[in-house]
């Protein structure tokens, strides 16, 4: 089953213009308090995330579940023990308050922009690009940035001998006791072999590298290069525009009955 059904816009733009500016909204969203705004920015944040990665709707819904479940917990465990004034309802040492239920109200929005931001980024960036362009952008030396990607390539094959590796103990009839006891037999069966072969693996990798001079001393050509497009342009001005149309609804259309939210 695929994961992507297209390719976007948002697959073209350069990956240090979208990890800059996901990490200035992070750290705005991190510092703005006002509820409407972060309510507003999250429903454009939602659209982009549903209509703009090119995946299935049925793997973004998948994708997006455990935000979910943030999201609840988030909200429950700030809004049925929270401090506040104004109490709604309260029952031993559950205690509801006005302050407290929009106190998680505000971190469960906030919580779940942060993810979906995450998964835009990781659904409509691949490593290959996101290093390429760290490179090519920041000056990255090539000896770090292609470590980093081999790194990622062999987490695949890992999981793949992990896979072999259990299905092999199966035909040979291992029977784990229950419990931690039967843990740490597991541990035992698959740390050493798995740990084994990616010291090898590592070391086979290096030598590769040395030996291609991956020392940073020389300047490198790049098989692809990543440069900035018309599409850099047009993602800068849809996150300025999002950006602003929030805060004129926020203060136009109010959602709730609190501004700022501490």
């Amino acid at each position: 089953m695929d994961l992507q059904i297209k390719m976007t816009w948002l697959h073209h733009v350069n990956p240090m213009v979208k990890l800059f500016f996901l990490v200035f909204l992070f750290i705005g969203l991190l510092l703005i308090h006002h509820i409407h705004f972060q309510f507003y920015f999250l429903l454009f944040i939602i659209c982009i995330y549903l209509f703009m990665t090119g995946c299935r709707t049925k793997w973004l819904l998948l994708l997006s579940l455990p935000l979910s479940i943030l999201f609840f917990s988030s909200f429950l465990s700030m809004a049925l023990f929270g401090m506040g004034e104004t109490t709604w309802w309260k029952l031993g040492i559950v205690h509801i308050t006005e302050e407290s239920f929009f106190r998680g109200l505000h971190l469960g929005i906030r919580t779940v922009s942060f993810g979906l931001l995450g998964l835009v980024f990781a659904l409509t960036t691949t490593p290959v690009q996101l290093f390429y362009s760290s490179m090519q952008q920041l000056r990255l030396k090539p000896k770090f940035a292609y470590s980093f990607m081999a790194s990622i390539r062999i987490l695949p094959i890992i999981v793949e001998e992990i896979i072999i590796l259990k299905k092999a103990l199966k035909v040979r009839g291992y029977v784990y006791s229950k419990g931690l006891t039967g843990f740490f037999e597991r541990m035992n069966h698959y740390s050493v072999p798995i740990l084994a072969q990616s010291i090898r693996r590592a070391h086979r990798i290096a030598i590769a590298m040395q030996i291609k001079q991956f020392n940073g001393d020389t300047r490198r050509t790049y098989y692809y290069k990543i440069g900035y497009s018309r599409h850099d342009i047009f993602f800068t001005l849809v996150v300025t525009v999002f950006f602003l149309v929030s805060v004129v609804l926020a203060n136009i259309l109010p959602v709730f009955p609190v501004d700022y939210v501490r």
